[in-house]
């Protein structure tokens, strides 16, 4: 049962990259001859090599391009520290034995409040001289501050796509704070715990990424299908239930476009969603600020578990920690978590570019549901489809390597929650547990295809409200009480 539920944890997850997820608490002990870290191809600096003696608790960095070598004391924590200040890829050669050790200590918020080049900003020549600052004078490597221009640059455009006046002011105004959190994450990166809670203090990270994604939604042009659905949710949850939602993946912005379409009608399950994540959105400097303000169950797809086979051991054993995590949350009851059982985000038909809700994986959604079903309190399961593909599209093929070009736009998005499945029925008259199994992952997959159709009509068909069905119910609560935009 236990290797079962820890393969659902790694089939679970959305992302790619095969850099480590740093767990925020634990040491890393490794006993290596010596590892190499190498930058993806779109970072222009070489790579570096570090000899490492756990013995003598030394290790020495060394360069190239005239950069000094230097020596360092003290024992290695976290080795994706070494790497992800950069973005970087991390790959072990010679690897002997590698064991991670609990430790009580974890620091939950990193020491700084601002990275003081972005303060007071609010016009465009000030950012664009924030970020000049901090690659001629602090030294930002020239990718990350490429990256960061083409960030600004595409989100004002968008955002003044919107029409909404005073747009450029908007768009100025948000992306100071998020290169200001960006730049954070570059001087003092955060690590992740196997379970990620919300940091709203000392800096709010939720409405921060709230803020940030709202000017890019149309909300005219938005729907929350099954409002009534939601109530029951609530009401479970509120009673010490738990409930599984099992969804499509579009974007790094799901989380913020989830918690935007519910805001307005339904808070509670905005702010006490869990998404189980993958290692890219909490490893990548430019979404780790995003990811700070989620609940988070972090975790390694299994789909690209074995990219680097000295690495695959040690993200078993962080699976199963995260595993051990959502079982503790599960006994406790009253918990809401997202799942995307494709393993990675949705991407359109190469001959058709039409788009639509990755094929499931089985085994991710039955062993799931048997977890579910083994708690001491009332489980639920729920199948939801998310359209937002155009808020922030993925590239258009898998990645394995972070630092991805982001694309950013201005587009109405839905939500649709489907009425709670019951397992023994939509697997009647199968012989067998396989056969059960791929089953009801099947008509899973097939109920999100359904309301996503019915998205598709509302938003990209111009049908709106009128695209609702029998069993989907559109609505737009946030014209009730939409929050203003920042």
């Amino acid at each position: 049962m236990a290797a079962a539920l820890l393969q659902a944890a790694a089939g679970a997850g959305v992302a790619r990259s095969p850099a480590v997820c740093v767990q925020s608490g634990y040491k890393q002990s490794l006993n290596v001859h010596s590892y190499h870290v190498t930058f993806p191809g779109n970072i222009a600096t070489p790579s570096f090599s570090l000899a490492s003696s756990c013995k003598s608790r030394e290790f020495s960095w060394s360069g190239v391009n005239g950069e000094s070598s230097h020596h360092k004391n003290g024992r290695l924590n976290a080795i994706t520290e070494v790497a992800e200040t950069s973005g970087t890829v991390l790959r072990l050669e010679n690897c002997t034995s590698a064991d991670v050790q609990s430790s009580s200590s974890s620091s939950r918020s990193i020491s700084k409040e601002s990275s003081r080049s972005f303060e007071g900003v609010t016009t465009e020549e000030e950012l664009l001289n924030g970020v000049r600052y901090e690659t001629e004078v602090k030294g930002l490597h020239p990718r990350a501050s490429a990256g960061m221009l083409e960030l600004y640059y595409n989100y004002r455009d968008a955002v003044i796509k919107s029409g909404v006046e005073n747009a450029l002011d908007i768009a100025v105004k948000v992306m100071a704070t998020v290169l200001d959190r960006v730049i954070l994450q570059f001087e003092e990166p955060f690590t992740f715990p196997s379970y990620h809670k919300r940091m709203v203090e000392p800096y709010d990270y939720y409405t921060f990424g709230q803020n940030y994604i709202r000017p890019l939604i149309d909300f005219r042009n938005s729907f929350l299908g099954n409002t009534a659905i939601f109530d029951q949710i609530e009401s479970q949850l509120k009673q010490g239930h738990n409930v599984f939602l099992f969804a499509n993946h579009q974007t790094e912005a799901d989380p913020a476009v989830m918690a935007l379409l519910l805001e307005s009608s339904h808070p509670y399950l905005a702010e006490n969603l869990t998404y189980i994540a993958g290692d890219r959105v909490v490893l990548d400097p430019f979404c780790k600020p995003f990811s700070m303000g989620r609940n988070l169950l972090c975790v390694y797809s299994k789909k690209h578990i074995n990219d680097v086979p000295e690495l695959a051991e040690m993200k078993r054993r962080a699976n199963t920690r995260t595993l051990r995590e959502m079982t503790a949350l599960l006994k406790k009851g009253g918990q809401l978590i997202w799942i995307a059982p494709s393993g990675g985000r949705d991407r359109p038909d190469p001959e058709t570019d039409e788009w639509r809700p990755a094929e499931f994986d089985a085994s991710s959604v039955e062993n799931m549901r048997r977890l579910l079903s083994h708690m001491p309190v009332s489980g639920h399961m729920y199948p939801l489809a998310l359209l937002c593909h155009d808020i922030m599209p993925p590239p258009r093929q898998v990645e394995k390597e972070l630092g991805e070009r982001r694309i950013i736009g201005y587009h109405g998005v839905g939500m649709v929650v489907a009425p709670e499945l019951n397992f023994d029925e939509l697997t009647a008259g199968t012989t067998s547990k396989e056969e059960a199994r791929d089953k009801f992952s099947q008509c899973v997959w097939e109920i999100v295809n359904e309301q996503y159709s019915v998205l598709n009509r509302a938003t990209h068909g111009g049908e709106g409200l009128q695209a609702s069905s029998q069993s989907t119910q559109l609505t737009q609560p946030w014209f009730d009480g939409q929050p203003s935009s920042p």
